[in-house]
């Protein structure tokens, strides 16, 4: 990752996004979050992780973007694949959708790549989310920066930020076909 690049972070949620901002901050990255999540169910759920990754960013200082919340267009997207198992099908449609989504934002408003901590979380599969963003890298030309959250200390810190700073730790990913409390 280039100092030089302009990168928008697409988050999840607050406690998977914590130690990666707290880390490019402290690395000096020119970033901001975005905030683009039409797969969390429902609609008071959402609200409460937007209302809690915009307040961490404030509390940092952090650009933050919130992009339209469109579940009926995810649910259209998603429908077909309601069966699908976690890390699935219906998950590597979803992380697509996402990504190219933020990464068309992105190229419209002047970023250089896009990152994200979809795969921060254990019951997500790194490998799923970056191939996910090559796909929508590929559709967007829109760069990807891969992040490893977990690794390296990542996940240590993340932990400890999240009790630290009494961070909203929710029990499920937010998609309504996979409530499958973690």
């Amino acid at each position: 990752m280039s100092e030089s690049q302009k990168i928008l972070l697409l988050s999840c949620c607050a406690p998977c996004a914590c130690a990666v901002i707290k880390k490019l901050r402290e690395d000096g990255a020119d970033f901001a979050v975005a905030f683009y999540n039409p797969n969390i169910h429902p609609a008071a759920e959402y609200a409460k992780r937007r209302d809690e990754q915009k307040a961490l960013c404030e509390k940092w200082n952090i650009s933050f973007t919130e992009l339209e919340y469109n579940p009926a267009d995810w649910l259209k997207m998603a429908e077909p694949y309601k069966d699908a198992p976690e890390r699935g099908e219906r998950c590597s449609r979803c992380f697509e959708y996402r990504l190219r989504r933020v990464m068309e934002y992105a190229k419209a408003n002047g970023y250089d790549a896009v990152a994200s901590v979809l795969g921060v979380s254990r019951w997500k599969d790194l490998n799923q989310v970056n191939a996910a963003a090559d796909k929508a890298s590929g559709a967007t030309g829109v760069p990807y920066i891969r992040i490893e959250g977990r690794k390296h200390g990542m996940q240590e810190a993340r932990l400890s930020l999240i009790k630290e700073l009494g961070l909203y730790n929710q029990d499920y990913c937010g998609c309504v076909y996979s409530m499958r409390r973690i």
